[in-house]
């Protein structure tokens, strides 16, 4: 099993980003349908890294990641997931519904979806994709396309015991606020890394999750 180099939970928080949270009136489906259909001018946020190229010289793999958002009466909330503890990538870490394409994968919106049908049982029928961010590379060599999609309810989701501890939602309106955005770095032996932190209750929404929520922020806002 691989293992994290160190807890990020036992970081000093560098510094908080601060933005302002989205406006409500821009958290809606109807509001958000129209700003992927609109695509605005914006700029991503820098990943903590850009491993387009894996240290033996392969191109990254490619992956794709369902970021869902369930129209519940109290507002848009994301589905998020607890990785189980004994996985060879990002062993117990908060991440999206997702995994890597396969060869009969269409597209990688229909990696995202299969990957969530078999990670949570999200049923494709309940789900209205409405657009993509800018490919997000990991430090442990995937390109991942993360696909922005809306969820009907009612939708029952159940947790694949062989990937996923546990699934869980965050509202949007928490996750779409810069006062919740911490910035965190440690010095590793291949050098400098910083990322993003977003704790939530109990959850500790860090890594990539959080770098491809910052996107999300990002085009949001624009």
């Amino acid at each position: 099993m691989a293992k994290l180099l160190f807890d990020p939970r036992s970081l000093p928080i560098d510094a908080i980003a601060g933005e302002p949270g989205l406006a409500l009136e821009r958290l809606n489906a109807g509001w958000l349908r129209q700003r992927f259909a609109e695509q605005p001018e914006w700029s991503p946020e820098a990943a903590e890294t850009s491993y387009a190229v894996r240290a033996d010289g392969s191109p990254a793999t490619a992956a794709s990641v369902l970021i869902a958002l369930v129209q519940r009466p109290e507002g848009l909330s994301l589905v998020l997931t607890q990785r189980n503890a004994d996985l060879t990538d990002h062993p117990g870490q908060i991440s999206f519904p997702g995994g890597r394409a396969e060869a009969y994968d269409a597209s990688p919106v229909e990696t995202a979806l299969r990957e969530a049908e078999e990670e949570i049982s999200l049923d494709r029928t309940h789900v209205e994709v409405i657009g993509t961010l800018p490919d997000y590379y990991t430090g442990t060599g995937y390109r991942v396309t993360p696909v922005v999609a809306l969820v009907t309810p009612p939708v029952t989701m159940q947790a694949d015991p062989g990937e996923v501890e546990e699934i869980f939602e965050v509202p949007l309106a928490f996750l779409m606020d810069g006062l919740n955005h911490q910035r965190l770095s440690i010095e590793l032996p291949s050098g400098r890394r910083s990322f993003y932190a977003m704790p939530y209750g109990t959850y500790y929404i860090w890594g990539a999750t959080a770098g491809m929520l910052r996107n999300l922020f990002h085009f949001l806002r624009a």
